[in-house]
């Protein structure tokens, strides 16, 4: 899977971002996608993620409430709106690829950058 992700910038905090994600691939019904970031000096954390094929999403506890992953069949396009962003929030991030049941995800797209300035 080739994945190629946009939408990033600067926002003031409070302010709201969306992501896009574009993916290229024969089928992604068996797939998981996923975002993470990574701040400066720190790992790179899990975000959200999204069964292609279905309904279920899962969030960070601390992205909970304020983000929202979601995807395009039509488009092969994974989004993440992003609302009521802090400066904690600031990161590379990066959309990501996995096979369901896989372990770590496999496919990764180019990173980024969101800044929320206080």
């Amino acid at each position: 899977v080739q994945l190629q992700a946009s939408g990033g910038g600067l926002v003031q905090a409070g302010g709201s971002l969306r992501l896009s994600c574009d993916a290229s691939a024969r089928t992604l019904s068996y797939y998981v996608m996923g975002w993470f970031r990574q701040a400066p000096g720190k790992a790179r954390d899990f975000v959200a993620s999204v069964l292609w094929g279905g309904r279920g999403t899962s969030y960070a506890d601390s992205v909970q409430g304020r983000f929202t992953i979601s995807r395009d069949k039509a488009k092969n396009t994974v989004y993440l709106q992003m609302n009521s962003l802090k400066p904690e929030d600031t990161a590379v991030y990066y959309c990501a690829a996995k096979m369901r049941g896989a372990a770590t995800f496999q496919s990764w797209g180019q990173g980024t950058q969101v800044t929320v300035s206080s």
